[in-house]
């Protein structure tokens, strides 16, 4: 019985760990759903908003929040090709490419980058030179797009390399260009005069709820499966244990078997030898003979 509790403990303690790790996945589902929700919601609740000036939005000193994303602004200025950047390893539906980020200054001095696009790799796989990515169009300019707050994440993906990032963050790249940018940036809808065709403005987001939700069942479910099975493992034991316990009570109480009489040379012993049903003589080996012998005896007087 020791051994089965010991046994028992394993698992639970398996059990547990797991459950523990696979709640916490669950969780996280629920947690990447509920972040979802609430950015479609900002997006549904701009989708129909008129287009406002960018300083509404941009106002000098401010760090774009959520409540901010996806704010329809429209802003006049001109661009500066010469700090233009390729933003790598980005995705646009199924393809694989490479975003551009060129930095605009507006009529009231301020300047701010603005995401003109997606550019998709060739056919080896490989991004475009930033030399060959279309320059933006000159002179005066007015754009109209969607307000996106900044990307975080290490200086490594942050900070500007050869004209190169892979994540849009306007205070490291101002730090990297010496430019005094504002906080966020603009994502291109439409431009006037229009850019090259080579650059595709991208979409706004699918605002569908994803697999989060069936994920995060999953998770649980295998969860109760993984407690489930403990107690079907633990009663199963307690049944086996049971029988063999049945087992050996029925063995303990069932009658010994009768042996078989000792023999010699085939005989039982304590039965005298025969011959054709007439007994032999143990001393003379001759039936018939013996004590045992029913005919007359030497000492017959007839």
């Amino acid at each position: 019985m020791k051994r089965l509790w010991l046994r028992w403990i394993g698992l639970a303690l398996f059990v547990v760990i797991l459950a523990g790790v696979m709640v916490r996945l669950g969780e996280w589902q629920l947690h990447r759903l509920s972040g979802r929700r609430e950015a479609n919601a900002i997006v549904r609740a701009h989708e129909g908003q008129p287009v406002v000036d960018w300083a509404q939005v941009f106002t000098p000193g401010k760090v774009i929040g959520a409540d901010d994303q996806w704010t329809r602004v429209t802003v006049t200025g001109s661009y500066d090709a010469a700090h233009q950047l390729q933003i790598r390893y980005r995705k646009s539906g199924d393809q694989q490419g490479s975003e551009v980020i060129t930095p605009l200054r507006a009529a009231d001095g301020r300047t701010v980058l603005v995401d003109r696009g997606f550019i998709p790799r060739a056919g080896d796989g490989t991004d475009p030179d930033i030399a060959d990515i279309p320059a933006p169009p000159g002179g005066t300019v007015t754009v109209i797009g969607y307000v996106r707050g900044n990307e975080n994440g290490k200086d490594s993906a942050v900070v500007p390399v050869d004209g190169r990032a892979r994540l849009i963050n306007s205070q490291a790249i101002g730090r990297a260009q010496g430019g005094d940018y504002v906080d966020g940036y603009i994502m291109l809808a439409s431009s006037m005069p229009p850019q090259s065709a080579r650059i595709t403005p991208l979409p706004l987001p699918q605002l569908d709820e994803g697999p989060h939700l069936s994920y995060a069942i999953q998770w649980f479910c295998f969860t109760a499966i993984a407690v489930g099975g403990l107690f079907v493992l633990i009663r199963g034991d307690i049944r086996d244990r049971r029988t063999r316990r049945e087992r050996s009570a029925r063995r303990a109480h069932r009658p010994a078997p009768v042996g078989k009489p000792a023999t010699r040379n085939g005989v039982p012993i304590g039965k005298p030898a025969t011959r054709n049903g007439v007994p032999i003589d143990s001393a003379t080996g001759v039936p018939g003979t013996g004590s045992s012998s029913t005919g007359p005896s030497s000492d017959d007087p007839s």
